[in-house]
């Protein structure tokens, strides 16, 4: 059976999450204009840094701080906003595009994505993105 178009950009957001570089969660992204990837996207150190996955460390979880809180102490970027980063520098345009996002908890926490973080959120509006679609396991 041929999977809808939701379907067939969420499974290739999951492929993308693949390389995420987080202990906590994996998460890909593909952004989608006018039925076109114009970029993708996943969780991961900032570019140069150490990733945590090759260290096998987490400071939020050293410091036991909970899902959804201090983002400031994480390493990782967003897939959300390495998505719209990646868009921006190939120079792709992403106004009224769709954001197709797949996101996997790893670690134990039973704690619910339901999307994109407030910052992710905010510069998803002000990239000109449309709507996201979301596929989560927890």
């Amino acid at each position: 059976m041929r999977p809808s178009k939701n379907e067939y950009y969420v499974s290739i957001a999951k492929a993308v999450s693949e390389r995420s570089t987080c202990l906590r969660a994996q998460c890909g992204v593909v952004i989608v204009n006018n039925d076109t990837i114009v970029s993708t996207g996943y969780s991961g150190s900032a570019r140069g840094e150490i990733n945590c996955c090759d260290v096998g460390i987490c400071e939020r979880d050293r410091l036991k701080i909970p899902p959804g809180e201090k983002y400031e102490l994480c390493k990782s970027v967003h897939g959300e906003a390495n998505a719209i980063i990646n868009a921006a520098r190939s120079g792709n345009t992403i106004i009224g595009s769709t954001m197709y996002i797949y996101f996997k908890r790893l670690d134990s926490q039973q704690h619910k994505h339901g999307g994109p973080c407030l910052m992710c959120d905010r510069m998803i509006k002000n990239a000109g993105i449309v709507d996201w679609v979301l596929e989560e396991i927890v």
